[in-house]
């Protein structure tokens, strides 16, 4: 039992850790999902995380276009202003962050960073429900790209959408009484979105539906009203 309490204890704490990271805040994003055989999954998303523009590039094997991708890249770079590269740590990522960095070097009068993020849950999102709500024409494979460029803008507003077991930062998850270990971490969710506070006009329902004394019928009351009569003053 004092085991089971202490592994609880441990996700709670690296969910808790994964929520709080630093969001990059509100600037223009390029998502980048990488892959060898089906290609490079890129999308743009605006400064709120709209979406602007999805397209495939395949750089690597076996198609190797890789100057044809550099191009297109830096094209959709300099026509959205981008000021962020968010790339997936899956399968062929280090070569994807070489091609972000030839990029980054080409825009030299464009202030363009790339960073590496984790995109455990990013699959899980993608076919969810929500995903498919909020985004019913884009394909599974371009939601992925969409919630990794969030995720560097506004960590927690991101994975908050995700099932906490989904991000898989705990141990033995499926060994410890499921009840106690969805409680801890809702709690830990719970007290990370109050703790920092949302804004009205940008936050999604679910991060809405986190906020102490709202559910997700009010929260997605919140979201069709802010969607027909514009910001909140």
């Amino acid at each position: 039992e004092m085991g089971e309490e202490e592994a609880i204890q441990v996700f709670a704490r690296n969910l808790k850790s994964l929520l709080m990271a630093s969001p990059a805040g509100p600037k223009c994003t390029m998502g980048l999902d990488p892959g060898l055989r089906t290609g490079v999954k890129v999308v743009v998303v605006d400064a709120t995380g709209k979406l602007l523009e999805h397209t495939t590039v395949f750089p690597h094997q076996p198609k190797n276009q890789w100057d044809q991708s550099l191009s297109k890249l830096a094209a959709l770079s300099k026509q959205h202003g981008v000021e962020l590269i968010a790339i997936g740590n899956g399968t062929a990522s280090r070569e994807t962050d070489k091609l972000a960095g030839e990029v980054v070097k080409l825009l030299k009068d464009q202030p363009i960073q790339k960073i590496i993020v984790s995109e455990a849950g990013a699959s899980v999102y993608s076919a969810s429900e929500l995903a498919a709500r909020e985004f019913p024409e884009l394909d599974v494979s371009f939601r992925g790209a969409v919630s990794i460029a969030r995720r560097l803008q506004d960590p927690l507003a991101e994975l908050v959408k995700i099932d906490p077991k989904a991000i898989g930062v705990g141990q033995y998850q499926h060994d410890v009484s499921q009840v106690k270990l969805s409680r801890s971490l809702d709690t830990v969710v719970e007290d990370c979105v109050n703790s920092v506070g949302v804004d009205v006009n940008t936050a999604s329902a679910p991060l809405l539906a986190r906020i102490a004394g709202l559910n997700s019928t009010i929260a997605g009351n919140i979201v069709t009203f802010r969607e027909k009569n514009g910001a909140f003053a």
